[in-house]
């Protein structure tokens, strides 16, 4: 896909999730990486409902800035995926949605896999999500700590901050961010419920059916 369609694509999908509450005022970033490994992301102290193709910045795989505006501060949380080796990574999303920054307050979260098996869609689309405990905002540690684990899982909660999920693809990432969210806002519905969960045969199932990345 073209940069100028790429950009295109991050403005639409950005606006959307901004005009449904899945992000507000200048909260979240979202990254794509182009044909040459190029990453067009969102500017710093942008917000998703105002977005324009011509506000994407472009971080060369050099280092240099090319843009009208400095990129997100928290780029670094996007090239913990894009630097892994072990993972596909074409788009990532960085939302601070509020379901998920509330699940992420929770106590006794497994930090290994922090959801319960709610349904089949959160492990077809996210596998396990893993738990980074908090960091300040801009720490850069926390993206060392996100390293650690962009190898094995494509999406992580960061506690008392919010969701970062990588995908292969724009739409992929976004979906998946999406399902991020809605599981979370499962989970707190259903808190103390005593809900009937999947099986570790169902779970076993879904994994081997949908080639899903699960160790």
């Amino acid at each position: 896909m073209k940069d100028s369609s790429l950009k295109e694509l991050m403005c639409d999908l950005g606006r959307s999730m901004f005009d449904r509450g899945l992000t507000h005022g200048s909260t979240g970033n979202i990254s794509a990486r182009n044909e040459d490994g190029d990453i067009l992301v969102t500017p710093t102290g942008s917000s998703f409902g105002r977005l324009k193709p011509e506000d994407i910045v472009t971080v060369t795989t050099s280092g240099q800035i090319i843009g009208k505006k400095n990129p997100t501060k928290e780029l670094f949380l996007h090239k913990a995926f894009y630097e892994n080796k072990e993972s596909n990574t074409g788009a990532v999303f960085h939302l601070h949605s509020t379901y998920s920054v509330a699940y992420s307050m929770l106590p006794d979260l497994d930090e290994d896999n922090v959801f319960p098996a709610l349904t089949p869609y959160s492990i077809m689309l996210l596998g396990r999500v893993k738990l980074i405990p908090f960091f300040v905002p801009g720490d850069m540690a926390l993206g060392e700590a996100i390293k650690g684990v962009a190898g094995k899982s494509s999406a992580v909660l960061l506690a008392n901050h919010g969701p970062v999920v990588a995908g292969k693809n724009l739409e992929t990432a976004a979906n998946a961010i999406e399902e991020l969210e809605n599981t979370a806002k499962l989970a707190l519905i259903l808190s103390g419920a005593k809900p009937l969960l999947l099986s570790n045969t169902n779970i076993t199932d879904v994994i081997n059916k949908f080639k899903i990345k699960w160790d």
